[in-house]
């Protein structure tokens, strides 16, 4: 069991007051974690602020060996990291193992965005009103970030704050999620530890929404970053002030199957997409448009599929689904798929629990109408509509309040061209799920699904200031 503690800076502090973590899987106690205050948010917050003198006066020299250094130890700690998400999320192993691995490589991909952090030369006298002078603008240290981080990826969601606001030159405070504080506390420790590391740069506090509070409404940071759930965001919105603010939100994310689409393919990346886990994913697969030619060929596909998916134990090498985070989320799948049978859908596949773990669920013969497609369901549920037509399938993929990531199967360039020039969401995928992220590309959203990019190169920009500079 692993004991997380608060990092005032670099120094670890006792709290006497802890709260436990329990497995989602066994209900056994897998962490503690100290009991932190709004207070204990003020002094990480004046930690920093004193911290950002020296953080951004730190050569990037030392910056980019801190980040190389902390993948480093990362990569020959890999089994240790990837049974705490196991055991506090209740991930299968083998994809907590490529969570580490994820992680390492956007460390390293922000070690070398680094090098092309960079500025242009002006030409200040292009018009009659300017003058002749050696001008240019950079990029600097915004200040102090806060870090806000969520359970489904609790490790390579934090490397995407961290890496690149540390790296940038700014002083940071971590709040993990309080579903994985080991989590975060170790993570932590390989920053504070390194040999490398930029004193008092890092502090830790742990909490929900007394300790977010403090950390967001404060006027000593400079940027915020939070990926979560809307209803959070919109108080972040409100509430920050005038700050760099970015949020990684929800999302409801679809895909059509085009007619001309490779069915078997189409039908086992959805059945990936839709139910890798346990649908705890902002990009999940939820909603399947279907063109109505291929529909009940489809459906008996995924449906197929699904069930060679394996549930049952995270610690078991072959497991694709463990438990969902807690029993109230178990509880709200279930009351959505029985809503959504009251409706007139059928479970094709799943629908029910395996050995106390929610199966994952084919939704077919659903209408837009149903709670289950209109909301984030962030549950392995998915669902089958069926459509007539591109123009129609499209129509409906927008006519959400979420634009996270969508995409399409078709082997039609023609109706590629289309996807590409009228899918309203940040992100989009040809021929595989929106679920596929990549850590080097940019990623975010439109509409609720948030503001701000992340993604070494894109996050570096959240993080960094433009300086206009003019000599004489």
């Amino acid at each position: 069991m692993i004991e997380a503690k608060v990092f005032m800076g670099s120094k670890e502090i006792e709290k006497l007051e802890t709260g436990e973590r329990r497995s989602p899987y066994s209900g056994d106690v897998v962490s503690t974690f100290p009991i932190c205050s709004a207070e204990d948010a003020k002094k990480a917050l004046n930690v920093a602020k004193d911290a950002f003198e020296n953080s951004k006066k730190s050569p990037l020299s030392q910056r980019i060996a801190w980040l190389r250094d902390v993948a480093k130890r990362l990569k020959e700690q890999k089994e240790l990291f990837a049974k705490t998400i196991t055991d506090e999320i209740g991930k299968p192993l083998m994809f907590s193992r490529v969570e580490v691995d994820r992680c390492v490589e956007t460390i390293e991909l922000t070690a070398d965005a680094l090098t092309h952090l960079r500025g242009e030369t002006i030409p200040t006298d292009a018009t009659f009103s300017g003058k002749k002078s050696t001008a240019f603008w950079r990029r600097v240290p915004a200040g102090v970030v806060v870090a806000i981080t969520p359970f489904n990826f609790p490790l390579n969601l934090a490397a995407h704050k961290l890496a690149p606001a540390l790296g940038a030159g700014c002083s940071v405070v971590l709040k993990p999620t309080p579903e994985a504080p080991a989590v975060g506390y170790l993570f932590a420790k390989l920053f504070i530890e390194s040999e490398y590391a930029v004193e008092n740069a890092l502090s830790v506090v742990y909490g929900d929404a007394e300790v977010g509070s403090a950390l967001v409404t404060s006027d000593i940071p400079r940027a915020i970053s939070f990926t979560g759930s809307v209803p959070v965001g919109n108080i972040i919105t409100k509430s920050a002030g005038i700050k760099k603010v970015s949020l990684e939100l929800g999302g409801n994310a679809a895909t059509f199957v085009e007619k001309s689409a490779d069915i078997s393919h189409a039908a086992a990346r959805c059945a990936f997409g839709a139910f890798v886990n346990s649908g705890q994913v902002c990009i999940s697969l939820q909603r399947i448009y279907v063109d109505a030619d291929i529909y009940d060929e489809f459906a008996e596909a995924i449906a197929k599929e699904t069930k060679k998916l394996k549930v049952g134990s995270p610690y078991d090498d072959d497991t694709f689904m463990g438990p969902l985070i807690n029993e109230e989320a178990k509880d709200r799948a279930m009351s959505w798929v029985e809503s959504a049978k009251k409706e007139g859908a059928r479970a094709i596949a799943g629908g029910e629990l395996v050995d106390g773990i929610f199966a994952p669920t084919v939704m077919a013969d659903v209408r837009d109408d149903m709670q289950i497609v209109c909301e984030e369901v962030f549950a392995p549920i998915v669902s089958l509509v069926k459509v007539e037509s591109f123009d129609e399938a499209v129509k409906k993929m927008n006519d959400s309040p979420y634009g996270l990531q969508f995409s399409i199967f078709t082997n039609d360039l023609k109706i590629m061209q289309q996807a590409l020039d009228q899918f309203e969401c940040g992100g989009i995928v040809v021929n595989d799920v929106p679920t596929v992220r990549f850590d080097i590309q940019p990623y975010g959203g439109m509409k609720l699904s948030g503001v701000g990019r992340e993604g070494p190169e894109f996050a570096l920009e959240e993080f960094t200031e433009i300086q206009s500079v003019v000599i004489f």
